[in-house]
């Protein structure tokens, strides 16, 4: 309660001051609304607690994350901002997050849409062609919060289902005004003639035609009139922002681990000798949606036998024969937040004693890996001790052997990626933020060690030729009492995995 406090004690301060820069300006704008409107009684572009009960509460833009969160965001990323510039001369500061476009298959058709994950961690907004304008205020971190969303069009409404418009924006959302996408150039312009900084990202343009149509035009006339326009990537600093997960988003987190848990459970049950991969595929998917989820996080790896030794296998459409194993990387996405998980089982549920020595030494290094997962220690360093583990296994094997430079040349033959990564609305997740930073709760990292000996591979013994064996689990980085397994009930121990494949619970 106390923070919801501060937050709307600090909006109804915010709402008396315009940007002093260019707010007043705006003329020919029509405002869509402001902060506390009640929900339109029909649906939007996405789910509201007025059509979706079931899945959002009063207050919520998107389940289990309510206005008061987004708005703390959009607050904390203006500090962040603010803290950017030089004290003895401060300027105007405007932030544009773009959204993604809805990329087309073939001809008219779409494929599913999905997100800008930044403005869908700013705002909740999940609606295409749409931008959101952050303008600093006085003092920092007070800002004017502006929506520009596509135009209510019973035409295309008919076709592409309805729209939110401005007045189901601002009421969603908590955004503070909307107003249709076709006047963001009109205020950008503003903005930049009234010499505001741009904190805009134009390495890595999320929607092209928005960007061509109002951004592309600024940032070619940098240079050409006055000081010029001073255009900064608000990329890494969003980035630091979506490192550290908050309570609710580590609860959507949780969900995701648990229904992927869950589906590679049922997915083991079900495989069999001579089995094609595409089937698994498929029982995968379905158990992830039918468990709740959205959809799949990214194209899963199902790769059956010495094809787990492509790291990136996503053909998944050979068929398993008795005795190999299959490698299933996989995850799903539940409302913004996903999954990564990776398990490898034999195929006919009974590993055999290679596999079985094999995999326990993956496991014994992956076990290793998640106790260092604490605060102040790095990914880096954890992909370190990955290194020294899997070079004496490679010994203890009998698959490596010689100098210590060549044991860890050869680790990193077996083993070619790293440890792990950063997770969250991404699977990739922050690529900003080092992977030489510490570790700090709140952070949810993955760590997935393997090792893969192709099956032409002459200078490994013959018995683990054509083995590849990843273990992958989903970390959360807590104050104390050690990490918290977010996907602890993805069965990893050899017996537990033969049980479940054997039809156990």
């Amino acid at each position: 309660m106390l923070v919801a406090r501060s937050a709307e004690k600090l909006l109804a301060s915010n709402r008396l001051q315009a940007c002093a820069v260019c707010l007043g300006r705006w003329l020919s704008v029509q405002a869509g609304g402001c902060r506390g409107k009640a929900l339109p009684r029909r649906y939007l572009g996405q789910p509201s607690p007025f059509t979706h009960p079931h899945l959002l509460k009063t207050g919520e833009v998107t389940p289990k994350l309510t206005q008061t969160e987004f708005e703390l965001r959009r607050h904390r990323l203006m500090g962040l901002v603010a803290s950017q510039s030089a004290p003895s001369a401060p300027s105007p500061h405007a932030v544009v997050v773009l959204s993604h476009p809805t990329h087309i298959m073939s001809h008219d058709i779409p494929y599913p849409f999905h997100q800008n994950p930044d403005l869908l961690y700013l705002c909740g907004f999940a609606e295409p062609d749409s931008a959101l304008l952050l303008v600093s205020g006085s003092p920092p971190p007070r800002h004017r919060s502006l929506l520009f969303v596509p135009p209510r069009d019973p035409g295309m409404e008919l076709w592409d289902g309805p729209r939110s418009g401005t007045d189901g924006a601002t009421a969603l959302t908590g955004v503070q005004e909307a107003y249709p996408t076709a006047e963001l150039g009109r205020v950008l312009q503003q903005l930049t003639e009234d010499g505001c900084t741009l904190w805009y990202d134009e390495a890595h343009v999320t929607h092209p035609k928005l960007h061509d149509e109002f951004l592309r035009p600024l940032l070619e006339g940098r240079g050409r009139s006055g000081a010029g326009l001073r255009v900064r990537s608000p990329r890494a600093l969003l980035h630091s922002l979506r490192a550290v997960k908050s309570t609710a988003e580590i609860q959507l987190m949780k969900e995701a681990g648990r229904i992927t848990a869950q589906a590679f459970k049922k997915t083991m049950a079900a495989s069999e000798a001579l089995i094609d991969e595409s089937f698994l595929y498929s029982k995968f998917d379905f158990e992830c949606r039918a468990g709740g989820a959205n959809f799949l996080a990214y194209p899963p790896v199902v790769a059956g036998g010495n094809r787990a030794n492509t790291l990136h296998y996503v053909n998944n459409n050979q068929l398993i024969k008795d005795g190999e194993m299959v490698l299933l990387d996989g995850g799903c996405e539940y409302f913004g937040y996903v999954s990564d998980i990776t398990r490898t089982w034999p195929i006919n549920g009974r590993f055999s004693s290679a596999q079985a020595v094999l995999y326990q030494a993956v496991l014994d290094v992956q076990k290793s890996c998640v106790e260092l997962c604490t605060p102040g220690v790095s990914l880096e360093n954890i992909h370190s001790n990955m290194q020294t583990g899997i070079r004496d296994k490679l010994r203890e094997l009998g698959i490596a052997q010689g100098r210590e430079d060549e044991l860890h040349r050869a680790a990193r033959r077996y083993c070619p990626h790293h440890v792990g990564h950063y997770l969250g609305m991404d699977v990739h997740d922050t690529p900003e933020v080092s992977r030489t930073r510490s570790l700090q709760p709140g952070m949810v990292i993955t760590i997935e060690p393997g090792i893969y000996i192709p099956e032409d591979d002459r200078s490994a013994p013959q018995r683990y030729r054509g083995l590849g064996v990843r273990i992958e689990d989903n970390v959360l980085i807590t104050e104390e009492g050690g990490p918290l397994i977010l996907s602890a009930d993805t069965p990893k121990e050899i017996a537990d995995i033969e049980r479940v494949c054997a039809g156990g619970d």
